[in-house]
């Protein structure tokens, strides 16, 4: 395994960048800090941030569907999915409404 060498930081290297692009500086940090002591945000006004992948139900819930393969059975659906350009899951949700539609 690689060695990862940690240079120190320069005075006018910055924190970090944020997604506007602007440079975090010590100063600016302590700008925000306090800021946010004398005015602090109110958590009722938070937007709720899902994570995970979309629901593929109306209902907002998809209920997970696991089960055991073969080691020949897993590589020959991973090798379809690849050749196909889409996800093992679609896949096996596709194979099973086949088999049960039939």
């Amino acid at each position: 395994m690689a060695k990862v060498r940690k240079t120190k930081a320069t005075d006018d290297e910055g924190l970090g960048v944020t997604l506007g692009g602007t440079v975090i500086t010590e100063e600016l940090a302590e700008q925000w800090a306090e800021e946010f002591e004398h005015n602090p945000p109110d958590p009722s006004e938070f937007e709720r941030r899902y994570v995970g992948r979309p629901s593929l139900g109306k209902a907002g819930q998809s209920p997970r569907v696991s089960f055991r393969a073969s080691p020949k059975l897993f590589k020959r659906a991973w090798k379809r999915a690849d050749e196909e350009g889409r996800s093992l899951s679609s896949l096996a949700r596709e194979a099973l409404e086949r088999y049960l539609d039939s």
